[in-house]
């Protein structure tokens, strides 16, 4: 069975590269900032990483505080990657935020009109034609900001929470034009279903997604990324990392947990706007790519959006 899965996973990347104008054997990489818009300290740490860093995208909440701010800074600076961070849930106590809709949109909030803080209740209490509504409320609202978005991820992964999610966040991407977070393995262990029943040609997943997780993190996360870059396989490769500056707000913010918190987040942008990660990528031959890039070969290919 690992033998048949090998076999696939080779042939899978082997498209992708090919799709991409890629010869086999590249490991192109995304060094992609979730959360711009949460915070001050957020924007000042994803802004700031990619100028200096190897983080090479990012994308926005836009139902958080900071949003205007973070498309400000993209209207700025046209040559970044950014995209839209979807977003139906607000985890952090003290500091939630509501949907673009606001109560026009109720199954997909708590009794005090904000998100519900985790997933698995927005499962369970979500109307699909709410989320359909609300996602799209974001995406406009990112535009009439003058937002020109790459690309569309989700917060907390929600936007695959169930077959009935992602084929809303896909048709969304089809529809706006732009590329989507999809990644085969990772949705199938975290959601049980098989997102090939749902894309099309127009649609290009990841092969390998990586994040931090609690578990990775225990020996340290610059440990963690170090081995990541050393040991990162060819094909296309997206890591997902939450930089932010380890201030006040942040630890105000990030009160009572211990994974993503302030700290976390600052190590996250030390790692990543340091010299170390800039040489390992150089040394093993990684190609950055960005979504942006990504949408413009699938254009000229005749394949894309």
């Amino acid at each position: 069975m690992s033998f048949i899965r090998n076999l696939f996973q080779l042939d899978s990347v082997n498209k992708t590269l090919k799709r991409l104008g890629y010869p086999p054997k590249t490991k192109l990489f995304i060094v992609h900032a979730d959360d711009m818009g949460l915070s001050h300290a957020t924007n000042l740490a994803c802004s700031r990483a990619m100028e200096i860093g190897t983080i090479n995208s990012a994308s926005i909440m836009i139902p958080c505080p900071f949003s205007f701010e973070a498309v400000e800074y993209a209207k700025l600076h046209p040559q970044c990657d950014i995209g839209i961070h979807l977003t139906l849930t607000s985890e952090w106590a003290g500091h939630q935020w509501q949907p673009v809709l606001g109560n026009n949109v109720p199954s997909l909030t708590n009794s005090d009109g904000f998100f519900f803080e985790t997933s698995e209740e927005l499962g369970t209490k979500a109307i699909l034609t709410e989320v359909e509504q609300e996602l799209q409320a974001q995406i406009e609202k990112s535009l009439a900001f003058g937002l020109r978005p790459t690309h569309l991820d989700c917060h907390m992964f929600t936007g695959m929470l169930n077959p009935d999610f992602v084929k809303i966040y896909i048709q969304l991407g089809r529809m706006y034009g732009l590329p989507v977070l999809l990644n085969r393995e990772k949705i199938e262990k975290w959601f049980r279903y098989d997102v090939r029943d749902f894309i099309s040609d127009d649609e290009i997943p990841v092969n390998k997604l990586y994040i931090a997780t609690p578990r990775l993190a225990k020996k340290g996360l610059a440990p963690y990324y170090r081995d990541l870059l050393q040991t990162l396989h060819p094909g296309l490769n997206c890591l997902l990392v939450h930089p932010a500056l380890d201030n006040e707000e942040m630890k105000l913010l990030t009160t009572g947990h211990k994974a993503y918190n302030s700290v976390w987040r600052q190590d996250d942008f030390n790692f990543f706007t340091g010299d170390e990660s800039r040489k390992i990528i150089f040394d093993k031959n990684i190609r950055l790519i960005t979504w942006r890039e990504i949408n413009e070969k699938l254009k000229m290919n005749g394949k894309g959006i």
